[in-house]
């Protein structure tokens, strides 16, 4: 009788897990894969250190989360950090966790860089985008693309090949931009860069369709103090506290090591039951 409980208790637990998840993961979008971009902010090596920390975070979570992440373009500085990175998040419910993560994330530490040993604060802006497949219906017609090549980089200014692999795509309609280096092979990039793409012009569909283009600006806010969404605090005391959802923890460290979710399943929660800081996303 008692191993029966254990199983009913155990079952009950699964039903309730199962019932929580598709309250709080309702959107049209949230079981796809996922693109992130992460964006340096304004300051030099202070910024872009702190945009190759985020980076390390999201892939560390994805890792940890039993998510694929590949690097598909990544622009690096010589000196330290890097400018702009865009990562490609595989797995069911991968857009659904990560669509809270869009917006200004703010570091408060010594700088590194700083010979006087100084507080410094940095920002950096991280977009979530959902993954589609390309057989939906986004129309994407040959006359309205700008295909350009150029020769990729890696970390540091080493070359990745010596050919012109690394593609770039604009879309001229809409002035969207892709880029992708990951591959040697210039038809694996634009394969990958047509998809990015595809993912792009689908939300901006979404958006249009769902009258939420002003709002979709409207948080495009300037990558810089009063607009964060969560700030990383190191000195003069450990926090990490998200401003929408007021959560917060003391280990830095962890959190920068990927431990994301207690994050992200407070913001989703508040997401489905209060403020809607998600609102605009599903």
């Amino acid at each position: 009788m008692a191993q029966d409980i254990r199983d009913t208790v155990a079952a009950l637990k699964g039903n309730l897990a199962a019932m929580e998840k598709a309250h709080v993961l309702s959107g049209h979008d949230d079981p796809k894969s996922a693109f992130l971009e992460i964006h340096a902010g304004a300051g030099g090596l202070e910024a872009q250190d702190w945009a190759e920390m985020l980076l390390r975070m999201y892939l560390r979570w994805a890792e940890k989360s039993g998510f694929k992440a590949r690097i598909i373009d990544i622009s690096s500085d010589e000196e330290a950090g890097v400018k702009s990175a865009t990562v490609e998040v595989e797995g069911q419910w991968a857009f659904g966790y990560l669509k809270c993560e869009s917006g200004v994330h703010r570091l408060v530490r010594i700088s590194p860089f700083d010979a006087n040993s100084r507080r410094h604060t940095s920002f950096a802006a991280v977009m979530v985008t959902p993954e589609v497949d390309l057989t939906i219906d986004v129309r994407i017609e040959d006359k309205d693309l700008r295909i350009d090549t150029y020769r990729a980089s890696g970390h540091g200014g080493q070359h990745i090949n010596k050919t012109d692999s690394a593609v770039r795509i604009t879309h001229l309609p809409t002035g969207v931009v892709v880029q992708c280096q990951n591959e040697r092979s210039q038809h694996k990039n634009k394969a990958f860069a047509m998809k990015l793409l595809a993912s792009k012009l689908y939300e901006l569909e979404e958006l249009k369709q769902k009258e939420r283009v002003g709002e979709f600006h409207k948080g495009k806010k300037e990558i810089a103090w009063g607009s964060q969404i969560r700030s990383y605090v190191m000195q003069p005391y450990q926090l990490v506290k998200d401003h929408r959802t007021n959560f917060e923890v003391g280990n830095v460290e962890a959190v920068l090591d990927g431990e994301l979710m207690p994050f992200i399943d407070a913001c989703l929660t508040f997401d489905a039951t209060e403020g809607k800081p998600g609102e605009g996303r599903d």
